[in-house]
């Protein structure tokens, strides 16, 4: 397999993206992020695809953020821009006109549990782990996940997830509609592709403006939401609670906050 962190591929109408850093379960890094807004730019420029499937290497589908990269280490811009910079090529997947589909073969965690929220369906490994651990880390949730979960789950569910931050297999995501489907792993791709494939057989105009109506009639706007989210989150990174979470992150050891 290739070595580079993103892979893309194009079969008939159907894109596939494919986080590839299976050693280090799919993190995002300096060098993921510019990768993937590459394929995705690929995506927007290719009008004969119809749909979109994203997944990962190896038994994780993305970890979120990788702590040892110095994806967050630039200083000659605002913490608050550092972060919304990171988000960005995660939320155009949210931008695209077609349907998208999360192959989520393995655990989505952080960061990588908002990648699969901003897709429009998702498809779960039943025993893999899902949720949004930044409370668990000292930090305030980021890539609009405070936004998008309530709206996808319902406020008591995301209200729970979000202030415990617990994770919770593939089977209870789809027992509580965050995933359309719960599979043994190796089946979640094939079963992306059946869907994509459906979706595909459709008129493309049709499902596009479909897709527009959907989302315009919720009042859907990850966007906007992560630019807060940016916010809270860069003022939690500088506290000291912060600083242990990641530290007993990469200790594999249970944290000690303070509220400092």
């Amino acid at each position: 397999m290739s070595s580079a962190p993103i892979l893309y591929e194009v079969k008939g109408t159907i894109a596939q993206m494919t986080l590839n850093r299976p050693k280090n379960r799919n993190s995002m890094d300096e060098e993921t992020m510019p990768a993937f807004a590459q394929a995705i730019g690929q995506v927007e420029g290719n009008r004969d695809v119809r749909c979109l499937i994203i997944t990962g290497s190896g038994n994780s589908f993305c970890s979120g953020a990788d702590f040892k990269s110095g994806l967050f280490d630039e200083r000659d811009r605002l913490p608050h821009q550092i972060l919304m910079d990171a988000y960005e090529p995660f939320l155009r997947v949210g931008d695209l006109e077609i349907p998208t589909i999360a192959a989520m073969n393995g655990h989505a965690i952080g960061g990588g549990f908002g990648l699969a929220l901003v897709c429009d369906i998702r498809i779960a490994d039943r025993d893999s782990k899902y949720g949004a651990n930044f409370a668990r880390l000292g930090l305030h949730s980021g890539m609009a996940v405070s936004y998008m979960l309530p709206r996808i789950v319902g406020l008591p569910l995301a209200n729970e997830l979000l202030f415990t931050g617990r994770l919770i297999t593939g089977q209870t995501a789809a027992n509580m509609g965050l995933a359309n489907y719960a599979l043994k792993g190796d089946q979640v791709l094939g079963k992306a592709w059946e869907l994509a494939e459906e979706i595909a057989s459709c008129a493309p105009v049709a499902v596009r403006m479909i897709k527009r109506s959907v989302y315009h009639g919720i009042w859907w706007n990850p966007r906007h939401a992560a630019d807060i989210d940016a916010l809270y989150q860069s003022r939690t990174f500088e506290m000291a609670d912060a600083k242990e979470g990641v530290r007993a992150l990469l200790e594999s050891r249970n944290p000690v906050f303070r509220g400092k």
